[in-house]
């Protein structure tokens, strides 16, 4: 199943539509304005949170937590390297390799592929495609992806 992620350029509040093959908005991650970390909050088509993705503050490298329907999941973590960065996940037995800095890496759990996300290089805005394995994993997939994405906003524009 594929989905394409387009970041809107020129908005006060970070958001993001997650659009279908067919070019329908299926979900939307919407950034808090003002809130301490990163707080990132991901709809449904039918406007209900489904997922909420919060910075954790006070850590030496940059954490995520992910709740979904209201409940802790995982923590995405961004691992101490010299060269490339890398990332890892708690609470579930996902792991994640590719290139970060290039936005083309995958999602795979004991060797089982679960997703992954390309960077489309000629558009206005970010672009992405997500190709998502499984129906079940895909909330999950698309909290672990906007996470990742945050992680590298911040280090790109601090």
């Amino acid at each position: 199943m594929k989905f394409y992620f387009k970041q809107k350029v020129f908005t006060f509040r970070q958001r993001s539509n997650i659009f279908d093959e067919q070019g329908n908005v299926v979900f939307t991650a919407v950034g808090e304005i003002i809130s301490l970390g990163r707080k990132m909050h991901i709809y449904d088509d039918t406007n209900n949170e489904v997922a909420f993705i919060q910075q954790r503050l006070l850590r030496l490298l940059p954490r995520f937590s992910v709740y979904i329907g209201g409940q802790y999941t995982a923590d995405i973590v961004k691992e101490f390297t010299l060269l490339k960065p890398r990332y890892y996940i708690e609470g579930i037995d996902w792991q994640i390799n590719g290139d970060f800095l290039e936005h083309d890496y995958s999602i795979s759990c004991g060797g089982q592929y679960i997703a992954s996300i390309h960077k489309r290089w000629m558009s206005w805005g970010d672009s992405y495609e997500i190709d998502i394995a499984y129906d079940r994993d895909i909330v999950m997939a698309l909290a672990v992806i906007i996470a990742i994405d945050c992680v590298i906003d911040q280090s790109q524009n601090s």
